[in-house]
């Protein structure tokens, strides 16, 4: 006889381990971080962070090399993965260059600098991953796609959104209180 599984759904969460997640997933998620950590840290010290991408956008490339490593078997297949994946970044670095010059710079805002640096990390993380055959690197790279307008609108909405949780508060914040008067 074979061991049957339970079809209980507890089961199945209790099959979720937050530490295998994180473990396994961990090099995409630090791109996702290290990104949008740029960006967020763009918007508010309204300078911009050329340093930081600079050395943010091989750091992905390296990344891509290291996890997709062990499904290159061969010499020549190793070496095709860096030699592409360095000539992938080179052109993503090239052009993140052309956003620095101080011509372009000064036609755009830090805000719009770092949306567009990230844009250009998003294309450059997407196509690394077509290149590379990984959709987890292609997810990376929809990811930080949608972090451009979301972040967009995060800045343009930051006032009604604000508005927003005010009136929430002031709407739960009588009912909290009235329990607490209550028991009082």
């Amino acid at each position: 006889m074979t061991d049957a599984q339970p079809d209980s759904p507890h089961s199945e969460a209790s099959r979720f381990s937050l530490r295998a997640f994180l473990l396994r997933e961990w090099p995409y998620l630090l791109v996702v971080v290290l990104a949008l950590f740029g960006v967020a840290y763009t918007s508010f010290s309204r300078s911009p962070m050329t340093v930081y991408w600079i050395v943010l956008a091989p750091l992905i490339g390296l990344i891509c090399v290291f996890t997709r490593w062990h499904e290159a078997a061969t010499k020549d297949q190793r070496t095709r993965l860096i030699v592409t994946q360095a000539l992938h970044w080179a052109a993503v670095l090239l052009a993140m260059h052309l956003m620095f010059v101080a011509d372009v710079r000064q036609m755009m805002n830090t805000d719009a600098t770092a949306l567009t640096i990230l844009t250009l990390l998003a294309l450059g993380t997407f196509t690394a991953g077509v290149h590379t055959e990984s959709w987890r690197i292609c997810l990376v790279g929809v990811i930080l796609a949608g972090g451009v307008p979301a972040i967009a609108w995060l800045e343009q909405s930051a006032l009604f959104i604000l508005l927003i949780v005010i009136v929430l508060i002031a709407i739960v914040a009588p009912f909290l209180l009235r329990d607490r008067w209550r028991k009082a």
